[in-house]
C-alpha cells in the first residue's frame, strides 16, 4: 500500500476490532482517532482497503473486521515491537529467577506466557541432539559403583548409576572424570557419544561409564515434548464453539501437531504465522506467535502461542519476545 493515510485507517480498524470484537465504522474510526480527515475521506479509504482485501463486511449496514491479509500487512508495518512495561518485566524476572532446574523453567515459562498474552501458550522441551555436553560429574557411592551426573547446554541434567570393573581411589576417580569431560564436554551430542566410543576402546576400564553416558545423551525423549498452558483462554476465543475452538483443543492434545503449528523457526526472530498462512485449514481462525530461545544464540527450541487471528499482535509478539530472551539468558547462565 502506497498511501500511508490508508496504512493509518487499516491500523486503527485492527486496534479498535481488537479492543471490541464488534466491527468497526467509518464514525467511530473519526471519533477514536486523530485521523486528521474528514468522515468521507475514511469512508473512502475504507472502502479502498475493502476492495483490495484487506478488511471485509461481515454483514450488510455493518463495520468492517480487518482480513488474514489486512492482519498480515499490519504486522508487516510495525515500526518495532513495543517494549515491555516495568511491571511487565518485574514479572517476568519475578517468576522466572525462582526456577530450579529445565522442567522448572519450562513450566514457568508457559504459565507466564499465558499470562501476559491471556492465549494459548506453547513451550518446547529444547532438542537434546542439537545441545552439547557441559560437564560430567562423578561421584563414588561404593567402589565400584559411581554416580555419573551429566549436564547439559539445554540445562538438562542426566544421572546413571554405573558398576565399574575394578574399585576406584580418589585419584583413579579423579581421572576417570579428567578423561570422560576430554572426551565428551563441548562437544555436541553425536560427536560426544562418537569420542566416548573411542575413549572405551583406548581404556577398556572406562566401558561400561562410556556406554552409560553415551545412553544418556541419545535418550530422545524430551525431544519433541511440548508443555501447554492458557487453555482456559480460549473461552474469550471467539463466538462459534464448533468452528473456533473445538479445532483448537483437539490440536492442544497432539504435540506432533503443535510442533508443526510452531513451525520452523530460526534464531530469537519472532514469526507469525495468521489464519490461512498456517499448515492446518481447520485451525484458520487462528493465529501463532513464537521465537526460539536457547543458550547463546543458539535456538535449540521454540516457544509461542495460539490465538484468535484478532489478537494484540504487538504486545503479544513483545511478549514473546521477552520470555524467549529470558528463558534463553537462564539457560546460558545455568
Amino acid at each position: 500500500m502506497q498511501d500511508d493515510r490508508r496504512l493509518a485507517v487499516l491500523r486503527a480498524i485492527v486496534e479498535d476490532y481488537v479492543a471490541t470484537e464488534e466491527p468497526v465504522g467509518s464514525k467511530a474510526l473519526v471519533e477514536r482517532h486523530r485521523l486528521g480527515v474528514s468522515p468521507a475521506t475514511v469512508r473512502n479509504d475504507m472502502a479502498a482497503l475493502e476492495e483490495e482485501g484487506y478488511i471485509t463486511q461481515p454483514h450488510t449496514s455493518a463495520g468492517r473486521v480487518p482480513t488474514d491479509k489486512g492482519y498480515r500487512l499490519f504486522v508487516d508495518r510495525l515500526t518495532a515491537i513495543k517494549p515491555m512495561t516495568p511491571a511487565e518485566r518485574r514479572a517476568i524476572a519475578t517468576i522466572l529467577d525462582g526456577a530450579v532446574d529445565l522442567d522448572d523453567v519450562v513450566n514457568r515459562s508457559v504459565r507466564l506466557l499465558a499470562q501476559l498474552t491471556r492465549q494459548v501458550a506453547v513451550v518446547q522441551y529444547p532438542t537434546l541432539s542439537r545441545s552439547t555436553v557441559r560437564h560430567v560429574e562423578l561421584v563414588a557411592l561404593a567402589p565400584t559403583r559411581v554416580l555419573a551426573v551429566l549436564i547439559l547446554s539445554t540445562g538438562r541434567v542426566e544421572q546413571r548409576i554405573v558398576e565399574v570393573s575394578a574399585p576406584l581411589t580418589d585419584d583413579s576417580l579423579a581421572d576417570l572424570r579428567n578423561a570422560v569431560n576430554r572426551a565428551a564436554a563441548g562437544a555436541v551430542i553425536a560427536e560426544a557419544v562418537t569420542s566416548l566410543g573411542q575413549l572405551a576402546v583406548e581404556q577398556p576400564t572406562t566401558a561400561s561409564l562410556a556406554e552409560a553416558l553415551a545412553e544418556a545423551m541419545t535418550d530422545h525423549r524430551s525431544d519433541e515434548r511440548i508443555v501447554v498452558g492458557g487453555a482456559a483462554n480460549l473461552a474469550r476465543f471467539g463466538t462459534s464453539f464448533e468452528s473456533d475452538v473445538r479445532p483448537l483443543l483437539e490440536a492442544l492434545e497432539e504435540h506432533v501437531v503443535l510442533l508443526k503449528l510452531l513451525g520452523e523457526v530460526t534464531g530469537d526472530t519472532v514469526t507469525v504465522r495468521i489464519g490461512h498462512e498456517g499448515p492446518y485449514q481447520e485451525l484458520s481462525t487462528t493465529s501463532v506467535v513464537a521465537t526460539g530461545y536457547g543458550p547463546g544464540d543458539e535456538a535449540l527450541a521454540t516457544l509461542g502461542i495460539v490465538g484468535p487471528t484478532r489478537m494484540d499482535y504487538p504486545g503479544t509478539m513483545a511478549a514473546v519476545r521477552a520470555v524467549a530472551r529470558y528463558v534463553s539468558r537462564i539457560l546460558d547462565e545455568a
